[in-house]
């Protein structure tokens, strides 16, 4: 599904990426975690195509086709999405309004007509109730006034709804107390199936005690320097990443 080659780039001139490499199949799920300064949420965002960042060289491949042309728009209809770690207010524009419109949008993109009214309330009925989301919030203002768990439920409810074949979740376990985070990764879990793939960038291991990856790597000074099973993330919770720059620059 994802390839990713001798990955290199940087920001405002600052190089942070420094050579990644990672391959992510449908039905796996990939933890990527790091220190601050790391790289994670920068591999995250140059995925899913934010214009700030710069490709300096390599290449990113989705289902074998190169996507380091196209837009962030361009790649969320092909199937990309990513849940923010800091979600943007649009005040005016409801859940439900701004769910219409994104998935109209991608249909468009795809040369499809827009989907029935009927049809796209059913979906929103049937994703809401999967979610335990109370159909109150879907008439509110898109994250205004919303507490941080109400945020991070919401960017899943859009996940939901528009079904990608690849979701990169930028530290979604952010600010989140532990009624929160177990919500959140209950929704991300019912979403999960053999056709599509989960990204999930976290400092902490307690979001992969209810996420649980197939595979966890670390970053370190934008390199992926170690991978290894879901036990990997245990050892760094108890040892931190000093043992890993040991081994590295050993």
């Amino acid at each position: 599904m994802l390839k990713i080659k001798n990955l290199h780039a940087s920001v405002e001139d600052k190089s942070i990426l420094r050579g990644i490499n990672l391959e992510v199949n449908p039905g796996e799920v990939h933890a990527i975690m790091g220190p601050n300064g790391s790289g994670k949420s920068t591999l995250a965002s140059v995925i899913a195509g934010k214009e700030e960042y710069e490709v300096d060289q390599g290449e990113i491949l989705f289902y074998d086709d190169s996507i380091d042309e196209l837009s962030a728009e361009e790649r969320a209809h092909k199937g990309i999405f990513m849940s923010f770690q800091y979600p943007v207010e649009i005040p005016g524009v409801t859940v439900t309004n701004f769910m219409k419109t994104a998935i109209n949008e991608t249909r468009k993109a795809q040369g499809l007509e827009e989907m029935p009214a009927n049809v796209m309330l059913k979906l929103i009925r049937e994703k809401s109730e999967l979610l335990d989301i109370d159909r109150k919030f879907l008439s509110r203002s898109l994250n205004v006034g919303f507490s941080g768990g109400e945020k991070k439920r919401n960017e899943i409810f859009q996940m939901a709804m528009i079904e990608p074949k690849l979701a990169i979740l930028d530290e979604t376990d952010s600010g989140l107390d532990i009624d929160a985070l177990k919500i959140v990764a209950n929704g991300v879990n019912k979403l999960k199936s053999k056709e599509n793939a989960v990204v999930v960038i976290t400092h902490y291991q307690r979001l992969l005690d209810y996420i649980v990856p197939d595979f966890v790597h670390v970053i370190l000074d934008g390199r992926i320097v170690k991978s290894g099973p879901k036990e990997l993330a245990y050892k760094l919770e108890e040892q931190g990443y000093d043992w890993i720059k040991e081994e590295v620059n050993a």
